[in-house]
């Protein structure tokens, strides 16, 4: 239940059981229904469903409308346009792209806030139900509350980072409960999803089956506490972020991919780059009739280009030209290896007589994202294709992990040497050579290693640079910062909305 107002949820208590966005080996794909909270944790096998439920919310890309994740903080960067097929298609697409959002746009702050919300609400219910579980063993208790511990500290710091002043809920609320709710301080927010984090490690496991992939280790809990603290800014506590990132970064388990493009396919799924991910699947076959809840990643093909026909990339449904990739980007990546893996030159192609594509797509500059292109041989065969791609969101990968613990080293007057070491890993996995390890040379490596995967906005933000690079989309110092509260969230609320949206 995807809903305008995040207390609607709560209010109902009802815990979703259905349309899970992972795999009983981790999460199944059949629909289980819905259950009212009071009769429901009664069993071991209830409470999986309830772990279930509490990851779920990772995988939407879909709520009141689309919203993959990846796409929409694409758009919002200087590394894509929103594009589709004309100014108005996915009108909250349009007005972030354009710096116009305001606090009524339709969906798109409200389906970022609901996303994360109803995240908090079935991470706090399953906190509060788990210790009495008939049946459940100490272990599973104390894996299930270190998971819903760092699930919640990754929806809050969405949220913070989002919207900046929100809600800081540590239990279901009650009906007479949920209209009284006050903003923390951002300090405040950063706090728990701190001490979250640092509750959960020591219970979460080192390593998971691969019928559990998809499922929190400790490395994802050490990786996010690590950015936690990095996005805060405070250099006296970089010596602190990279001790966290260091514990991943020499952690045997992960190691960089000789092949970058083998990252991002969906037959290398969950490999040893990657540390934190979101699984999608195309197992279920959903149809339009399931709107919104679907298992597979829609944002695939939402990215591809419009009307295309011609090899590699999937036809029968073309794709529908959202994230035309920048000519910025595009300038920045010539010369580099990863270009080919990162950005696919669709207008070459039609103009070498090798595909067909729609040039009118809006903002169409003839490039598209590859690293999560609808390629023809990953399409689902059953169900309706555009819903039904198995592509992951890979979240928090290994080289993300060497650059923020270089970025936190030399912001912090760290080991030198280290941070040298692992900005040249990067590089030299590519076959480009040494760079000197400054803040600078960093923040380049991260936005051409890391391009079109989601992080480009949050790094320009908490940098500083936002103002000035995304100026050519009317980004305004001092409010664009943060998204609007979502205009539903005010009404009959004790919410105030956020500084240049009133």
């Amino acid at each position: 239940m995807k809903t305008k107002i995040f207390f609607y949820t709560a209010a109902f208590s009802v815990v979703l059981l259905s349309n899970t966005a992972c795999k009983k080996s981790f999460l199944d794909v059949k629909p289980k229904g819905t259950s009212l909270e009071d009769n429901y944790y009664q069993s071991p096998d209830q409470a999986f469903a309830g772990m279930v439920a509490a990851y779920n919310p990772l995988g939407w890309t879909v709520a009141g409308t689309y919203c993959a994740k990846t796409v929409v903080m694409n758009l919002a960067s200087d590394d894509c346009y929103a594009g589709g097929g004309s100014s108005s298609d996915v009108q909250g697409f349009q007005d972030w792209n354009d710096y116009k959002i305001s606090p009524a746009t339709p969906n798109l702050p409200a389906d970022m806030w609901s996303r994360n919300f109803t995240g908090v609400y079935r991470t706090n219910v399953m906190l509060e139900k788990v210790p009495g579980v008939p049946g459940l063993s100490d272990a599973d208790k104390a894996r299930y509350i270190a998971e819903m511990k760092f699930l919640r500290a990754y929806y809050y710091f969405d949220l913070v980072r989002l919207f900046g002043n929100v809600p800081l809920i540590l239990k279901s609320l009650s009906a007479a409960e949920i209209y009284t709710q006050v903003q923390a301080k951002p300090a405040d927010v950063y706090a728990q999803i701190e001490k979250d984090l640092k509750d959960a490690i020591p219970n979460l496991p080192g390593t998971v089956p691969s019928t559990e992939n998809g499922r929190v280790t400790k490395a994802a809990g050490q990786a996010l506490l690590g950015k936690v603290i990095l996005y805060q800014n405070n250099n006296s506590r970089m010596q602190e972020a990279a001790g966290y990132f260091e514990q991943v970064n020499s952690n045997p388990s992960y190691h960089l991919l000789t092949n970058f493009g083998d990252i991002f396919r969906p037959d290398n799924k969950f490999n040893a780059e990657s540390i934190f991910e979101i699984y999608h699947t195309s197992a279920a076959g959903k149809g339009w009739g399931n709107w919104p809840n679907f298992d597979g990643n829609v944002g695939v093909q939402m990215v591809g280009p419009r009307g295309y026909s011609g090899p590699i990339y999937e036809s029968n449904n073309s794709g529908w030209g959202f994230n035309p990739i920048t000519t910025q980007l595009v300038t920045a990546l010539q010369g580099d290896p990863r270009y080919p893996f990162t950005a696919a030159n669709i207008d070459s192609m039609r103009r070498a007589g090798a595909a067909k594509y729609d040039t009118t797509g809006y903002q169409n500059t003839g490039y598209f994202i590859q690293k999560f292109a609808p390629l023809a041989q990953f399409e689902g065969k059953i169900g309706d294709i555009p819903l039904n791609w198995p592509n992951d969101d890979i979240e928090i990968r290994l080289a993300d992990t060497y650059l923020m613990e270089s970025e936190a080293l030399v912001r912090g007057g760290g080991d030198a040497s280290k941070a040298q070491s692992y900005l040249d890993q990067v590089r030299a996995r590519v076959g480009l050579p040494s760079v000197p390890a400054t803040l600078d040379n960093i923040y380049n490596e991260r936005r051409l290693e890391l391009a079109t995967e989601g992080h480009r906005w949050f790094d320009l933000v908490r940098t500083g640079k936002a103002a000035t690079v995304l100026a050519f989309k009317g980004f305004q110092a001092g409010k664009n910062e943060l998204l609007p509260i979502p205009l539903n969230e005010l009404k009959g609320t004790k919410l105030v909305q956020n500084p240049g949206y009133n």
